[in-house]
């Protein structure tokens, strides 16, 4: 989860900085390494004795819930990564913290205590913070309107992330269990192939297949530098895909969530360093105030863990 997923955000804002256009094709990347859960499952099935769960109408439902809800997450966060810098829309997306707190603490029942408000309302601030100073960091490209929006689909998308988190450990609890890690292997390819199909139907309606080839020819570094970005994008997220997953069987929601943030120096950090992001007075403050959210929500939760 902290090296793939930032490896993915990095990936993404280096297809949109060198060429590429369409926010369906860095969508369907994200979802068309589906089957590299499944060269792993299919293996287990064989040599490890374990059996497929059963699949019911109400865990095939979830599935395609749930993979919808990821197809439509993935669009929110290329739009995200379109029209801003890779460290802002990290920063942005670590209000997904807050967002897998609540849905957590209502959809299963995860604890809501002073140390998780305290991170959320800190947290909060500094997405502020990165509002107020929009205009230092805004590439000479993108409208104020698109930053704008780009400022919301971020937004937008860590709240329906926090969502898939609560929900996937639904099902966990729900339908799959926690008898063995095939079934987080399960559910990512699942989850995965019905995003990728509601993806698809995306991409051939905006015709954006047809587009790759010319996209190809005009990206920065020529079709190979095209073909690596996305075919490494394919992996990086799949093992992130693969990381949280494993997190909500082997723990919660809450803690999905905080170790989805706090990805986001690592992203900030390294798209200052490898992709030259502007980084602002401001922009370094929500970067500290985020942290000592992160650090807040840690010390407090293993504290009151602690506790008889």
């Amino acid at each position: 989860m902290l090296v793939a997923f930032p490896a993915s955000s990095l990936l993404s804002r280096v297809y949109f900085a060198n060429g590429g256009t369409s926010k369906w094709i860095i969508s369907w990347v994200a979802v068309a390494g589906w089957p590299i859960p499944a060269l792993i499952l299919f293996p287990m099935y064989l040599f490890h004795r374990t059996s497929p769960t059963p699949l019911s109408l109400q865990l095939f439902c979830s599935y395609v819930f749930l993979g919808f809800l990821s197809a439509a997450d993935n669009l929110m966060y290329a739009y995200a990564y379109a029209y801003l810098p890779a460290s802002t829309a990290a920063l942005l997306a670590s209000s997904s913290l807050a967002f897998s707190a609540l849905f957590g603490f209502w959809i299963v029942n995860n604890k809501l205590n002073a140390s998780v408000i305290n991170a959320i309302v800190i947290i909060t601030a500094a997405m502020t913070i990165i509002a107020l100073d929009s205009d230092s960091d805004r590439y000479p490209y993108v409208s104020n309107s698109q930053y704008i929006w780009g400022f919301v689909w971020d937004i937008l998308g860590s709240a329906l992330h926090g969502l898939i988190f609560a929900l996937s450990e639904w099902v966990f609890i729900k339908f799959l269990g926690r008898r063995s890690f095939h079934v987080v292997l399960e559910q990512q390819v699942m989850v995965s192939f019905c995003a990728f199909l509601f993806t698809t139907i995306g991409v051939i309606i905006n015709k954006d297949f047809q587009g790759m080839t010319s996209e190809a020819k005009t990206f920065k570094g020529g079709v190979t530098a095209y073909n690596l970005v996305l075919i490494w994008s394919v992996i990086t997220f799949q093992l992130g895909v693969l990381g949280a997953t494993g997190i909500l069987f082997l723990a919660s929601t809450v803690m999905a969530g905080v170790l989805n943030a706090v990805r986001v120096p690592v992203t900030s950090i390294a798209a200052v360093i490898l992709l030259n992001d502007p980084m602002s007075g401001f922009k370094i403050l929500s970067l500290v105030i985020t942290f000592w959210g992160f650090a807040s929500y840690i010390y407090g939760t293993s504290t009151g863990s602690k506790l008889p």
